[in-house]
């Protein structure tokens, strides 16, 4: 803004000056209070203060007020300074610092600054808990957001169209669906904002069939959705992969000028990737008119997760050139890209130039890129060393990609030491003991499987169940390794027995190398493989869909070997391109081939 004037000029001189050019004490020159909007930095607002106090301006409530609002996060400590300036705050004051607060690094001072109103006899009112729950929201901290709630419902305000929606954010945000439920449900709570909150919370609570459920339901109602529900909804279809109804929402932006919104565009290209349609993502992508930061590395990443790696590090370099700087979420999608591709040196290379060019400070989820990238590649000893030799403490999520990548090379010794170090973090995770019971296994070592399975008993851990989610006529369907709890399940066995038939023609032979039980033998291995959550899922789109429909999978675990063969034989017999989403990454089967290469 610059520096701001310390005196009047001759034109901005009040009308009722005296002729000696002195003014009344008892009446304030005007004050150029536009002046707020121009303040760009702290200094800024200082030197506005400086200036309110030659006008006599500092202790006026309504003043200090605008003067808070407008003190950037990072300036709670001055703009506590200045409500203390004044001896009898009202609750306007109280609520623009709580407000503050709230935006702050100490969200919590919000709760102790409510405390300090009711002690002072200041009534809340209506704008005193949007703030309050915001900063309870921030912090995670619900026993805090549940008396806030109490203190509501005791002052006759928890029904206020500005509280309720602010009270199913604070539960939603400490990850309490039910109460944000709760609250949802009360009378008068169903408006566009209050949809928008829970559906919100149903995405990042990973509900995304019930956040679906509650778009319908908005539309029933006739309220008219907003962007923030259509980023929502996007998410939502991300999560689940239902495409045909991301088209649907994306028709639905165009026609209300949604499409405008840097935002949505970006959400756009993330749900098309997620549902595996990259030629929709690169698309949105290419019509954009303008692109931050966040869009060019969302492109990057979805090039990456593709198989396209060589394509995603083509876009970081074209982002280079344009001038766009690159944040962390860039280098995620990059150091992802490499290591899907066995580009090691690259990624190794990248990940240096994160501090050194761009003063970008790796986090655990970029080092947790780099134990990958050398894991896959083979270089086991020098993922565990550079766990071990990481700045800050490792997570079990880096172990668990280290023992997942002993198990692919076989390294049952290194598996081992692994998986001891992932029983100190955790170990209530069912995978862990599968991976290492199995290395064991097909080593021949079956006193040492035998023992990690008993142990496995002992605590009660029980493995996370395949399941495969199919799209359909706008509707998902999810299947799960083995049981019947579809519908139609039996449906997809019958046609899972015909699929196999046929590719055993060709040359389809169940690989049972990775089911490791001593006292079964090949045919009870092979039927063990049959039912799996993928396979059923491939069955029961062969059966429901046009022939050369193109079907898409979500999976919510690593696809297995059987059934990728078996993917890769389907889409050459049947003629259909089969596009998988497992837990790391899409295969694109076409012709009897996938777009990984099989390295993944």
């Amino acid at each position: 803004m610059g520096s701001l004037p310390v005196q009047m000029s001759s034109a901005a001189a009040p009308a009722n000056s005296m002729p000696n050019g002195h003014q009344p004490s008892h009446f304030p020159p005007p004050f150029p209070s536009s002046l707020l909007a121009r303040c760009s930095s702290l200094r800024d607002l200082q030197q506005l203060h400086a200036l309110a106090i030659k006008y006599q301006l500092h202790h006026r409530p309504p003043f200090v007020a605008r003067l808070i609002a407008s003190c950037p996060p990072s300036a709670s400590d001055y703009a506590r300074s200045l409500f203390d300036q004044i001896p009898h705050p009202d609750s306007v004051l109280f609520n623009v610092l709580s407000r503050g607060y709230a935006r702050s690094h100490h969200p919590l001072r919000s709760v102790s600054l409510f405390a300090q109103m009711l002690l002072s006899g200041v009534a809340p009112d209506a704008y005193s808990f949007p703030a309050l729950l915001k900063a309870c929201a921030t912090a995670r901290a619900l026993p805090e957001g549940r008396q806030a709630h109490a203190a509501a419902l005791k002052l006759g305000l928890a029904d206020n169209a500005y509280v309720l929606p602010t009270l199913i954010s604070m539960y939603a945000e400490c990850s309490d669906l039910d109460a944000a439920r709760g609250v949802f449900c009360r009378e008068g709570a169903r408006c566009v904002v209050s949809y928008n909150s829970l559906i919100t919370a149903c995405v990042r609570s990973s509900r995304p069939g019930e956040a679906l459920a509650l778009f319908r339901e908005m539309q029933a109602k006739a309220l008219r959705p907003t962007d923030v529900t259509v980023l929502s909804v996007l998410s939502a279809c991300a999560l689940l992969g239902a495409l045909e109804l991301g088209k649907w929402i994306h028709e639905y932006a165009k026609k209300n000028g949604f499409c405008s919104f840097v935002k949505v565009n970006t959400a756009l290209i993330d749900m098309y990737a997620k549902c595996g349609s990259l030629d929709d993502a690169v698309a949105v992508f290419d019509e954009m008119s303008s692109k931050d930061t966040q869009a060019w590395s969302t492109m990057i990443v979805a090039y990456a997760i593709h198989g396209h790696g060589g394509q995603a590090l083509d876009l970081f370099d074209g982002m280079l050139k344009q001038g766009i700087e690159p944040d962390g979420i860039t280098f995620l999608g990059v150091l992802y890209a490499c290591s899907h591709s066995g580009k090691v040196e690259q990624g190794l290379s990248y990940f240096h130039s994160m501090r050194s060019r761009h003063g970008i400070a790796p986090s655990i989820k970029h080092y947790g890129c780099m134990v990958d990238l050398l894991a896959r590649a083979g270089r086991l000893i020098e993922a565990y060393e550079f766990i071990d030799g990481m700045p800050m403490r490792p997570t079990v999520i880096l172990w668990r990609a280290l023992l997942s990548a002993c198990g692919c090379h076989g390294d049952v010794e290194l598996g081992q030491q692994v998986f001891e170090r992932i029983l100190e973090l955790d170990d209530t995770h069912g995978g862990d003991y599968v991976i290492i019971s199995n290395m064991c296994s097909s080593h021949g070592r079956w006193e040492d499987a035998n023992r990690i399975r008993k142990l496995m008993g002992e605590k009660g851990v029980v493995k996370v169940p395949g399941c495969s989610s199919i799209e359909v006529k706008n509707t998902v369907h999810e299947f799960f390794s083995g049981d019947g709890k579809h519908p139609q399940s039996r449906m997809a066995h019958r046609m899972v027995d015909e699929v196999v038939e046929q590719l055993k023609s060709v040359g389809y032979v169940p690989d049972t190398s990775r089911v490791f039980h001593a006292d079964m033998g090949e045919e009870a291995k092979a039927a063990s493989l049959r039912y799996h959550s993928e396979k059923l899922a491939i069955a029961f789109g062969l059966t429901t869909t046009p022939p050369g429909t193109t079907l898409r999978i979500v999976k919510n675990l690593r696809v297995c070997g059987d059934c990728h063969s078996m993917a890769k034989l389907v889409s050459l017999v049947f003629d259909r391109e089969i596009v998988l989403r497992d837990l790391n990454r899409f295969h694109h089967f076409k012709n009897g081939s996938c777009s990984c290469g099989d390295f993944w």
